[in-house]
């Protein structure tokens, strides 16, 4: 569970640590490297800019790679507890015809399981054993000096004056802490001009494990599983998603001639969506640098992904990872080198599956009726291995 903790109380408890951390953003990454900290006894400061943890959020699918994660701060048992395996996905054509089903775990097995689940369930899963937070606080400004990093943080309506060893930015994609570290031209974003609507929806024993896909000539809809739910996404480009969720649910519905009882049903769903569901735009970005001196970015602040690929959670969890192994082995003389190292072996990486799931987008994310019958017709010969290709890759060279 969270608990919401005073800065003060907080700063204190790091005062003797073997490193003085402080962690900006109790996100996925975040929350994750904060808890593979205090996994192995340290004691990091954790501040959000949030209020509180109440928002849910999205659904997440996660693949292997963040296993090392999971069992690194114990939560094995609460992560499979809160959510549910991802085995059969259906590919639909531009008229809602099945054009694909996969087993998509089948080439994932010997690696750990693909599974499915809710952000706000995710976190509470990293935060079983208890997660000191600090929250409505934020960063207001950093100078580092070759011993410690000098924040500026503001909490409770009183400004903060601290000393640490280490900075961690992990504020996300929009972050406002990142811009202490970089210049604006050394952060750059990717536009797919689409964007869409977040809704959920109850589940049943039949589609539990199974997720959907509609590519349709001028829009989209997934159906992803989480436990007990499903969270339905329904999206195109900006232009046309203006004229607002009902009338954008009825331009689909005018383009399906064979539509299962399952998307039907999520389309309803999304329909009568009495809550205001979450619109995402569907923007990325990547920073040019990640570590400087004793601050780096970790997670979206470093690099946001598109949604295309659904692998953006597992590589923020995965550099989380990899990142707590480093500043568990450094010492305070050492940090700026720990954090360099960090930098070299994870970004390559996290941007080879970013230009991946760019590159998704762009097969995706079109406008002509010529390219969707074009795609249904590759989508209809392309095989599991093929489609997997990438993450398969990914998978074969996790770190260690």
């Amino acid at each position: 569970m969270f608990i919401a903790t005073s800065l003060k109380e907080q700063m204190a408890r790091a005062q003797d640590d073997h490193l003085r951390v402080l962690i900006v953003g109790a996100g996925v990454a975040g929350l994750g490297l904060a808890q593979a900290l205090r996994a192995a006894g340290r004691q990091p400061v954790l501040v959000e800019r949030a209020a509180d943890h109440a928002d849910s959020g999205y659904t997440l699918a996660l693949m292997p790679l963040v296993d090392p994660l999971i069992r690194r701060i114990g939560v094995q048992a609460a992560y499979h507890a809160r959510s549910e395996r991802f085995h059969r996905y259906v590919l639909h054509g531009r008229h809602g015809q099945v054009l694909r089903e996969y087993a998509v775990d089948s080439l994932l097995e010997c690696e750990g399981n693909y599974r499915g689940i809710a952000r706000g369930e995710l976190l509470q899963a990293l935060a079983t054993d208890g997660a000191p937070v600090s929250y409505a606080t934020t960063l207001t400004a950093l100078r580092q000096t070759p011993d410690a990093v000098h924040a500026t943080l503001r909490s409770d309506g009183a400004t903060v004056e601290a000393e640490f060893d280490a900075v961690i930015l992990a504020d996300g994609l929009h972050s406002s802490s990142r811009a202490l570290l970089l210049a604006p031209e050394q952060v750059s974003e990717y536009d797919s001009g689409w964007g869409g609507w977040m809704v959920w929806m109850d589940s049943d024993a039949a589609h539990a494990d199974r997720g959907d896909e509609i590519w349709g000539k001028d829009f989209f809809v997934g159906v992803y599983p989480v436990k007990g739910r499903a969270g339905v996404f329904i999206g195109g480009h900006r232009d046309d998603t203006r004229a607002g969720l009902p009338a954008f649910v009825s331009h689909a519905r005018a383009q399906l001639r064979q539509l299962d009882p399952w998307l039907e049903r999520a389309l309803d769903a999304v329909a009568a969506s009495d809550a205001p569901p979450y619109y995402w735009k569907l923007v990325d970005g990547r920073s040019n640098t990640w570590a400087q001196g004793r601050v780096a970015l970790l997670g979206d602040a470093a690099a946001g992904f598109l949604p295309t690929a659904g692998i953006g959670a597992g590589m923020a969890m995965e550099s989380a990872g990899v990142l707590a192994w480093r500043l568990l082995a450094a010492s305070r003389a050492t940090v700026a080198a720990a954090l360099a190292d960090y930098e070299r072996a994870q970004r390559p990486r996290v941007e080879a599956a970013q230009d991946n799931s760019r590159s998704l987008a762009r097969f995706m994310c079109r406008r002509s009726a010529l390219v969707a019958w074009l795609r249904d017709g590759l989508a209809r010969m392309v095989s599991l291995k093929a489609a997997l290709g990438p993450i398969r890759k990914l998978l074969d060279t996790m770190p260690e």
